[in-house]
């Protein structure tokens, strides 16, 4: 990995991105002069096409949109976004398993449609461990439960306490989002039973917690950051196996007593199923170096978004895990789309 100075919040997670690139090098790096001596010096020789399955400005498009400069300069061809927003990201995902498996067409995909969809839609057009070529896990965004600061509790403990002697609303981004199954997963560990009130996105479900009309919501941290800064909300833990540098003292839901509680959205690469080894590992270079640079991780890291960068094995076996875990969960709770 290169040296370079990494300070304040980039330190912490640094660490984390440093091994996953370290992993991803001995495993790929060999094959490299093989991929070039196939592909040659002539490909990428048009643009290529990054689908996104969210709007402008939602977290998978900033992340995009924080990265495709040093893309284009280290494919030497534009990486052109393709917003394809509707249906929890189904219609995104569809689109990349119909394309050519040219390294042309790839998807930045977010958990949402990878492997919380499959879980709640009674019928797919796609099966994400065979319709498509996992190349990164690239980033990760912990989600931070806040309530609103005038609920009298401070920490997770008493918000569980509280919780089994009132009812409190739970917000969240919507039917089947992870912040639904974040809500259930919280009843279940801790044994309680607060009132699920679905929203249509982030923004209204934080509305509604600063507002009073619900008490709790497991918000995305780049969402949350600014009102918990500004007093609107009071944060009481991570949902996410660590901490956040973001929130350095912020305890985490496992370590508050509820061991293995690991909830967040994270971010990875995919390309159309039979696409190649050699671009594989050409894309997996690519955006993976394109993660290391600093100017990266530093606009990253600032709202919380932890880089990450993993080989296409550890990247498929994240998938097959939490595809198990969520349709489980979501039998159990009864999630299903509406």
């Amino acid at each position: 990995m290169n040296t370079f100075a990494v300070s304040g919040q980039a330190r912490l997670a640094h660490g984390l991105l440093g091994v996953s690139l370290a992993a991803a090098a001995l495993s790929m790096g060999a094959a490299t002069p093989v991929l070039a001596q196939k592909t040659g010096d002539g490909w990428p020789a048009r643009p290529l096409r990054l689908i996104i399955p969210a709007s402008p400005g939602g977290g998978a498009d900033t992340l995009a949109r924080v990265m495709t400069p040093r893309l284009t300069e280290r494919f030497g061809q534009p990486v052109v976004i393709d917003n394809r927003p509707g249906a929890a990201g189904t219609i995104a995902m569809d689109i990349t398993a119909r394309s050519a498996p040219d390294g042309y067409t790839s998807i930045l995909t977010q958990s949402t449609s990878a492997v919380i969809a499959p879980a709640i839609y009674e019928k797919m057009s796609y099966r994400t461990l065979v319709d498509f070529t996992a190349v990164s896990l690239i980033a990760e965004v912990p989600h931070v439960l806040v309530v609103n600061p005038t609920l009298p509790v401070g920490n997770l403990k008493e918000l569980i306490a509280l919780a089994r002697t009132r009812s409190l609303n739970y917000a969240s981004s919507g039917i089947g989002a992870g912040s639904h199954f974040s809500g259930e997963m919280l009843d279940r560990a801790a044994g309680i039973r607060t009132v699920h009130l679905p929203y249509k996105g982030a923004g209204p479900a934080l509305a509604a917690v600063i507002s009073g009309e619900a008490q709790l919501f497991s918000s995305p941290i780049n969402a949350a950051i600014g009102q918990i800064k500004a007093g609107k909300l009071r944060p009481i833990a991570m949902t996410t196996a660590k901490r956040s540098p973001v929130l350095p003292d912020l305890p985490t839901i496992a370590e508050s007593g509820y061991p293995g509680f690991d909830i967040g959205t994270w971010f990875g690469l995919l390309l159309p199923p039979k696409a190649s080894k050699d671009l594989v590992t050409r894309l997996h270079a690519e955006y993976t170096g394109a993660l290391k640079q600093q100017d990266v991780q530093d606009r990253l890291l600032a709202d919380g978004t932890v880089p990450i960068g993993s080989t296409p094995a550890d990247f498929r076996q994240r998938m097959s895990v939490d595809l198990e875990r969520f349709a489980k969960i979501a039998r159990e709770a009864k999630i299903r789309a509406e």
